[in-house]
């Protein structure tokens, strides 16, 4: 027995200290970004010569990242808001209807996942080209959402699974429509996942650069501008003030969207008040 309760925690701390080792590995090379952007000089390496801020000045004055920021935005909430409105009926009927073959459907829907993005942009580029569509910003939207929809069925799948399916039968046994039923009691439930998708989709097509390469034509995304910049040494300071402003803001807005999802399922969970 007492050998048992010191295996236990000997298990429990190899964990975590695989965990730590995990995380310091993904993230430690990262934050060097934010560091070199205070750096006071034009070159990367220790020791800082001094702590400065004029990078990040230079920054909110540059026309062109002014420009390319407008446009990542854009593109970002365009294909945000098409994902994952194709990805609402896509997860319910996935959730809650037995269809032919619906595994083969949800690993057919999730192929953007796996192809490589240079493939599937070289792809979508030619397709394009086929079918005579210039190319511009609303190209790269049509790319983003082929990417962009795998990861909204997933949040609102994992929403839909969540709560109880009688309260959608009790409101049509009452006499409601179909779309009034959804927009009464399933649109309600799963809106914590609505958000959560809005928000990863925005990240996933706001950080994407290779799509965004292939399809922009010459309206550049701020990606792409980060890529262009980084052939001139002077503007390697500058691009590391943007690259840790990007970082800090992606991270917000993940785990903003992560603890919204998962208050959702909390509160799902939650028994009734007089049920």
């Amino acid at each position: 027995m007492s050998a048992r309760r010191t295996q236990r925690p000997r298990k429990g701390r190899g964990l975590l200290a695989y965990a730590i080792l995990y995380l310091a590995f993904l993230y430690v090379p990262v934050m060097f970004l934010p560091l070199f952007s205070f750096n006071n000089s034009m070159f990367i390496a220790f020791p800082l010569s001094g702590f400065t801020t004029q990078w990040y000045a230079q920054v909110w004055v540059d026309s062109a990242v002014q420009q390319a920021l407008w446009n990542s935005l854009k593109v970002g909430i365009t294909a945000a808001l098409v994902s994952t409105i194709l990805a609402v009926p896509a997860a319910k009927a996935l959730t809650r209807y037995r269809l032919p073959g619906d595994a083969s459907i949800l690993g057919l829907i999730s192929l953007s996942l796996f192809v490589p993005e240079i493939v599937l942009g070289i792809s979508l580029l030619i397709l394009l080209n086929a079918v005579a569509i210039p190319l511009s910003l609303m190209t790269v939207v049509l790319g983003h959402v082929v990417i962009c929809i795998p990861f909204a069925i997933t949040v609102l799948m994992s929403r839909m699974e969540g709560f109880d399916k009688s309260l959608e039968e009790a409101s049509l046994d009452l006499g409601e429509s179909g779309w009034m039923t959804f927009w009464r009691v399933t649109f309600p439930l799963v809106l914590p996942a609505i958000i959560s998708s809005l928000l990863l989709t925005f990240m996933v097509s706001f950080d994407d650069f290779l799509i965004a390469y292939f399809l922009a034509g010459t309206d550049a995304t701020l990606p792409i501008y980060i890529w262009g910049q980084l052939r001139f040494p002077y503007k390697l300071p500058t691009v590391l003030a943007l690259g840790a402003l990007i970082l800090m803001a992606s991270t917000v807005l993940v785990v903003f969207a992560e603890f919204v999802r998962s208050h959702g399922i909390e509160k799902g969970k939650r028994p009734m008040v007089g049920a």
